[in-house]
C-alpha cells in the first residue's frame, strides 16, 4: 500500500461482504467532500483542524451501496488547479477504484488525462453538492476518474439525483437505465476547429490520431466553428472570481480553522488570518473577484450575459452532432505547475466550456482509444445526456479493444 497518494486513510477493515451495486469498490475522495469525522481541510489553512460533522450527499450514497471509502487524497486549495492533487495516481497505481473529485476548471479531467485514466465531469446540477467545500458554485461539479467509463456511469448511477438539501439540483435527471441509447449506432462527433487551433503542430498531429481512431471505430468526423470560443476563459474567470471571493468570505478565522495569533482586536485577527490562510494564487483570484465586486460590477453582468449567449451558441452545435470532440489541454500540461492565474487559466483553456455551460464531459486518454499519444480528447455531450455519453464510451473502447469497428 501506498500512502503517499492519501492525506487521510480510512482505519475501518474493509467489508469482505454485503449488499449493493457498488460492493468491493474502493473509492477516494477529495478532503473537500465531507465524510463524518474525518479531516476536511480542502487543501487549504483556512480549514485547519477542521473535522466533518456529517457526510455528503455522494458520500451517504457511495456507502449505502456498499463502496469502501479509502480515503482523502492530496489536492489543490480549495480545489483550483490540479499540481498536487494524488487522486489520479491514486486510482493510476491501484489504490482505489475510482476517485471523487471537484472539478471547478476542468480538473476531473485534467487529473485523469495526467494519469491516463477516464475522467467526467457530469452534467451541472444531477449530483448534490451538499457536503462539498465549494469556491464557484454554478461552474464546479462533483467529478469522477476512474480506469474505465463503465465504473463512472455505475457511480453515477447510484449518486445523482435529489436529495431535497441541494437548491442547485435539477428538477430533470438522466435516464441511468437507457444504456442502449449509447450502444450500435455511428454517432455524429464535431470538432471545434476554434480549439484546434490552439494546438502546436506536435500536438495537433496527435489530436488528429485521437479523432482518426474514432473515425475508424465508424463516427462520423465534422468540422465546426465557434468564432467566440476564447470567450469561455474570459467568462469563467469574471464570474469564476466572483463567486470565490464571496464563497471565501466564510473562512474569516471566528468559526473554524486557522485563526492568527498576536491581533490587537477582532477586525485585526481577521485581516491576519484571512492573510496567513490562503496561497498567492487563490489570494489573486479573490482579489480578482474582489475588484469586480467593488469597483467595476458592470463587467460581472455582462460576463453573465455572455455567458447566456455561449450556452446558446453551444446548443446550436448539436442541431448536426451528437457530441463535441476536443482536446483536454496541451501536452505541456500534461505535467508540471502553473505559476499562476493566467498559466492556471491556459492550462485548463481547452477544458473551461464545460463548466460555463454545465454540460458533460468525459475524458479519453489515448489508452483507451489504443493510440500511442501523449494528448487525452475529450467528449462533451448536451447538459443531461450522461447516460448516452458513458454508455456510447463504454461501447467504444470495446469495440476499439475487440477489434470489431462496426
Amino acid at each position: 500500500m501506498n500512502t503517499d497518494y492519501f492525506a487521510y486513510l480510512n482505519e475501518s477493515p474493509f467489508p469482505s461482504s454485503g449488499e449493493g451495486k457498488l460492493q468491493g469498490m474502493r473509492i477516494a475522495l477529495h478532503p473537500s467532500i465531507a465524510a463524518r469525522e474525518w479531516p476536511s481541510e480542502a487543501g487549504s489553512r483556512a480549514l485547519e483542524g477542521f473535522i466533518a460533522l456529517e457526510d455528503a450527499t455522494v458520500v451517504e450514497r457511495l456507502k449505502s451501496a456498499g463502496a469502501h471509502i479509502r480515503g482523502n487524497t492530496f489536492m489543490n486549495e480549495l480545489g483550483l488547479g490540479v499540481d498536487m492533487d494524488t487522486s489520479g495516481s491514486a486510482v493510476a497505481e491501484g489504490e482505489a477504484d475510482l476517485s471523487v473529485v471537484v472539478d471547478i476548471m476542468g480538473e476531473s479531467r485534467i487529473i485523469a488525462a495526467r494519469a491516463g485514466l477516464a475522467g467526467f465531469k457530469p452534467s451541472f446540477g444531477i449530483v448534490s453538492r451538499l457536503g462539498v467545500i465549494g469556491l464557484v458554485p454554478s461552474m464546479e461539479s462533483v467529478g469522477f476518474t476512474a480506469g474505465r467509463p463503465e465504473d463512472i456511469l455505475e457511480v453515477l448511477s447510484v449518486t445523482a439525483g435529489d436529495d431535497g438539501r441541494d437548491y442547485s439540483l435539477s428538477v430533470d435527471m438522466p435516464d441511468f437505465s437507457d444504456v442502449a441509447s449509447g450502444k450500435g449506432e455511428n454517432f455524429r462527433l464535431g470538432v471545434i476547429s476554434e480549439a484546434s487551433n490552439l494546438l502546436d503542430s506536435r500536438e495537433l498531429d496527435e489530436f488528429g490520431k485521437c479523432v482518426g481512431r474514432l473515425k475508424e471505430a465508424g463516427c462520423a468526423i465534422n468540422e465546426l466553428s465557434f468564432g467566440e470560443f476564447d470567450l469561455f476563459a474570459t467568462v469563467h474567470q469574471v464570474i469564476g472570481s466572483v463567486e470565490a471571493s464571496s464563497c471565501a468570505g466564510k473562512f474569516d478565522g471566528v468559526r473554524y480553522g486557522h485563526r492568527a495569533g498576536g491581533a490587537k482586536d477582532w477586525n485585526d485577527m481577521y485581516l491576519r488570518s484571512r492573510g496567513e490562510s490562503f496561497g498567492t494564487m487563490l489570494k489573486t483570484l479573490l482579489f480578482q473577484g474582489a475588484w469586480f465586486q467593488f469597483e467595476n460590477y458592470g463587467a460581472f453582468e455582462k460576463a453573465c450575459r455572455v455567458r447566456s449567449r455561449l450556452l446558446e451558441a453551444m446548443d446550436k452545435l448539436y442541431e448536426s452532432v451528437d457530441f463535441l470532440v476536443l482536446p483536454t489541454c496541451g501536452m505541456k500540461h500534461m505535467e508540471g505547475k502553473a505559476e499562476n492565474i493566467a498559466g492556471l487559466y491556459d492550462m485548463c483553456r481547452l477544458a473551461l466550456p464545460a463548466n460555463v455551460t454545465g454540460q458533460p464531459a468525459l475524458n479519453l486518454p489515448g489508452r483507451l482509444l489504443g493510440v500511442e499519444t501523449g494528448l487525452s480528447i475529450q467528449v462533451m455531450g448536451r447538459r443531461l445526456d450522461d447516460t448516452r455519453l458513458l454508455a456510447w464510451a463504454s461501447s467504444l473502447v470495446g469495440r476499439i479493444f475487440s477489434g470489431d469497428k462496426t
